[in-house]
């Protein structure tokens, strides 16, 4: 009997054992998983299709825009688009970049353009009638650990100039937005716009010249872009990009021979529901205007036109003699106005 409790003892002190160890992995399962979560260097985010079409549009317009600017063959290549998070964007190819910091006056917010060591030596020596844009690897390492100097800063910043116009362009058929260039930083401490842990969508394009490249790494908060998300989640179908004008002109020809009614208003006169109920066959209605005063011309209780009555071809017409559209949009614009300040009364 002794042994017997001595071995039931021993079994329940080992299944609690191992039920404190399943516990334990469990907890540090989900601890891990939670740390894996939170310290997830992608951020997940809607896919947004018209902002694929932006920055494929901004890569075609950016080719032609640099060609002009450096008199040189240039070819613009996207890279890749991701959504990250802004404390991982400035990885070890931005090392002695510069950073442009822009504001996005409709949006009332910030971007940055960050154009790598690369970019800016092979801009300034084609700037400077460099034919070889290609840089020997000894002087290029020699290059990337000094800070850029006054003339580089002074003449990379019309191609940032360049590269946002182009990219506000590129918005242009979706929304009117214009990019603002505010300052242009060495440290990428100085161009931190957004929180370290705050979404952002990354654009990163190849700049090629003369056997040469460079990085331009666009970077555009998800709070920047809020003000436009629902217009940037739509579906984009066909070549076409904007307004398609073979819709619009189909459209335009089916409204215009689209039938309407029209009201041929002489009078109006206010009577009680019981008048009403008591008309009868035979009985008349005194209008208070004369036969030859003016009528209007209503559809769908708005007054169109006013104009005198008469005879055509033996029967009753109207001239149009006032056009009372404007006025009635005056009308409801007045009438809103008024609603609105009884409300915020």
């Amino acid at each position: 009997m002794i042994d017997e409790s001595i071995a039931m003892a021993h079994s329940r002190v080992g299944a609690g054992s191992n039920q404190q160890v399943r516990h334990e992995s469990e907890v540090n399962y989900r601890r891990i998983g939670i740390e894996n979560l939170i310290g997830a260097s992608h951020v997940s985010y809607e896919r947004l299709p018209m902002l694929e079409v932006v920055f494929d549009r901004l890569m075609r317009s950016l080719a032609t825009s640099l060609r002009n600017y450096t008199n040189d063959t240039i070819d613009v290549v996207m890279k890749q688009l991701t959504s990250e998070k802004f404390g991982d964007v400035f990885g070890p190819e931005s090392r002695n970049a510069l950073f442009a910091v822009f504001k996005a006056e409709e949006w009332e917010n910030y971007g940055v353009l960050i154009l790598s060591s690369p970019l800016v030596y092979m801009v300034v020596d084609a700037l400077l009638g460099g034919k070889n844009h290609s840089l020997d690897p000894t002087l290029a390492a020699s290059l990337a650990q000094r800070p850029h100097t006054t003339i580089e800063r002074a003449l990379i910043t019309p191609l940032i100039h360049t590269i946002l116009s182009d990219l506000g362009d590129s918005f242009n058929p979706l929304c009117a937005v214009s990019f603002r260039f505010e300052r242009l930083e060495s440290n990428d401490r100085f161009a931190a716009i957004a929180r370290a842990n705050n979404g952002v969508v990354s654009a990163q394009f190849s700049i090629n010249m003369g056997g040469s490249s460079g990085l331009a790494n666009l970077i555009l908060p998800h709070a920047t872009l809020e003000p436009v998300r629902d217009v940037l989640l739509q579906q984009f179908i066909g070549e076409k990009f904007g307004h398609d004008a073979t819709w619009e002109y189909r459209l335009a020809q089916e409204l215009r021979s689209t039938e309407i009614e029209l009201d041929a208003v002489f009078d109006e006169q206010v009577m009680s529901l019981g008048d009403v109920m008591n008309l009868k066959v035979g009985q008349q209605i005194m209008l208070q205007r004369q036969s030859n005063c003016s009528a209007r011309i209503r559809c769908g209780g708005k007054d169109l036109f006013e104009g005198r009555v008469g005879q055509r071809r033996g029967r009753v017409a109207i001239k149009i003699e006032n056009d009372l559209r404007s006025l009635s949009e005056n009308y409801d614009l007045e009438d809103i106005a008024i609603n609105q300040g009884k409300q915020d009364e």
